[in-house]
């Protein structure tokens, strides 16, 4: 196995750990009032948008709403209306600034489905292209973004 050292991730590694455990990152983040600290984009009545840290690609983003449930048939409807209205404008919003071949979007409820916080449903939406699977990706277990996780922050905080 190949590494490749990445310390400025430490910081965030080590803000997440046991998170979900003592709280709920999604439900904490925006109350702490400091939105570029925690890459929060964009917020709605209902939901926000907020970078993945771990991102698949650049541009990678999740809506959450404020809620904290687990299930999306536990969120009210208002709630879930504008969950998919932000993943309306986010699609419009990458394709503007990352020009994809495609996009992902979509949930992983519970732990089994994959979800890195299961207490928490949330949507996630990232930009893609044919190639961005790469030897890197399938061989050496390892992604490579092209800009860090400020410099995607800014580009998709100008068009909210």
């Amino acid at each position: 196995m190949d590494y490749l050292w990445t310390p400025w991730r430490y910081a965030y590694i080590k803000d997440a750990a046991g998170k979900e455990e003592n709280g709920c990152i999604f439900c904490d983040f925006p109350k702490s009032g400091d939105d570029a600290r925690h890459y929060i984009v964009h917020r709605g009545r209902s939901c926000f948008l907020i970078l993945n840290t771990f991102p698949y690609t650049s541009g990678h983003v999740m809506i959450v709403p404020y809620e904290h449930v687990a299930e999306l048939g536990k969120l009210p409807a208002e709630a879930a209306r504008e969950m998919m209205a932000l993943s309306q404008r986010t699609e419009q919003v990458l394709r503007e600034v990352y020009n994809p071949e495609g996009i992902n979007l979509g949930m992983n409820i519970g732990k089994a489905a994959g979800a890195g916080i299961a207490g928490h449903i949330h949507m996630h939406a990232l930009p893609r292209w044919v190639a961005d699977s790469n030897f890197m990706t399938v061989v050496g277990e390892t992604r490579v973004l092209p800009e860090d996780l400020a410099t995607t922050y800014k580009r998709l905080k100008e068009k909210f």
